[in-house]
């Protein structure tokens, strides 16, 4: 994933049910962008089955994989978040979180039987919720005299750049997108025409 300038996100919300000895465990899989959105979502899960023994979780963020939590939540140490997360990170997903609420049945699971019942769920979730592909992207700002429009437009039309905001009140001034694998072909084009100033906004 490090290398390439995709990766996979659910492609919608994905549901499981999984049962052992009487205890269910219920799963979701859903995107998620920021551990904010994720705890929002969290929140909801939770008053949802709010008289539920355990709510589980797992996320994974960033296009390299590089911001990752998991909680066991009351759970013995290891059991179920880190199956969880172990899930995500086997489905190659990222921008991904996955609750997975327990309802206990009054039979004890054991350790091993808690890493399976988790496991499990996670991953019937996943595999419910689908991958959808998405491309890391380069946000460029670009400045320049109208002149220099008509040959600025061209590269921008030729390298399938994703226009965000333009505004021509002054100067040009023009904010684009262009996938990561090609950005540095475009800045080179634009660069090599005098009076166009490139800034580098952010990674998307």
């Amino acid at each position: 994933m490090m290398n390439s300038d995709t990766y996979y996100i659910p492609a919608a919300t994905g549901n499981s049910v999984f049962k052992d000895k009487g205890s269910r465990f219920i799963g979701y899989c859903f995107a998620c962008n920021s551990e904010e959105s994720f705890k929002d979502e969290l929140l909801k899960i939770k008053k949802q089955y709010y008289d539920a023994r355990h709510h589980v979780f797992a996320y994974v963020l960033q296009p390299d994989q590089s911001a990752f939590r998991s909680s066991d939540d009351g759970e013995p140490a290891g059991t179920g978040g880190k199956p969880v997360l172990n899930q995500i990170l086997s489905a190659g997903l990222t921008n991904t979180a996955v609750v997975v609420v327990r309802y206990f049945g009054g039979i004890k699971l054991g350790v091993s039987g808690l890493i399976q019942a988790y496991k499990s769920a996670a991953k019937e979730a996943i595999e419910a919720a689908g991958k959808l592909e998405m491309t890391v992207g380069e946000l460029y700002r670009i400045k320049f005299g109208y002149p220099l429009l008509n040959e600025v437009m061209r590269i921008l039309k030729d390298e399938n750049a994703q226009i965000r905001r333009s505004d021509f009140s002054v100067s040009c001034d023009i904010e684009f997108v262009i996938r990561k694998n090609e950005a540095q072909k475009v800045h080179h084009k634009l660069a090599n025409i005098y009076g166009v100033e490139i800034i580098h906004l952010l990674t998307i």
